[in-house]
């Protein structure tokens, strides 16, 4: 996906089992977060930076969905033992990372796997990209500040 491109209309299933879609959004802006695993260090700091931010997002418009692979559960215990205040989709078949362009092999210590790029994504209110924040420039500390300075 490209800056202008538009986003899927259907984004998955919530933490709850409920369909998101773009058209939930209309009219406002969206930050669309992708991460790798709900309670890892690096995931849990970014989590937590757009927790903390999500006043002064809120201010400038912007409603904030994460995507992972994990499990609805999984993601019923990450919002609780964070209060994340926003919604986590169970992105189980990896259906909209493939189609965000965010899956794909990656490798640590020399094994190669299959995995999320941690990206963001700031969405119109037409459902349009208008920035996107690639895995070598988010900062997970301090994201959320990354993305009210975009």
């Amino acid at each position: 996906m490209n800056i202008g491109d538009k986003v899927p209309e259907v984004l998955g299933l919530d933490q709850n089992g409920k369909e998101v879609k773009m058209s939930d959004f209309a009219g406002q802006k969206l930050v669309l977060y992708f991460y790798p695993k709900d309670n890892t260090s690096g995931c849990t700091a970014e989590a937590c930076s757009l927790r903390d931010n999500i006043d002064a997002l809120a201010a400038k418009g912007y409603k904030v969905v994460g995507v992972s692979s994990d499990s609805a559960a999984s993601h019923q215990k990450f919002i609780a033992a964070h209060q994340l205040p926003f919604t986590l989709i169970a992105d189980t078949d990896h259906r909209l990372q493939e189609l965000m362009g965010v899956w794909g092999e990656k490798s640590m210590y020399g094994r190669k796997y299959m995995g999320t790029f941690r990206t963001t994504f700031l969405v119109d209110g037409d459902g349009r990209i208008t920035h996107i924040f690639g895995p070598k420039q988010i900062k997970t500390k301090i994201h959320g500040e990354q993305i009210l300075d975009a």
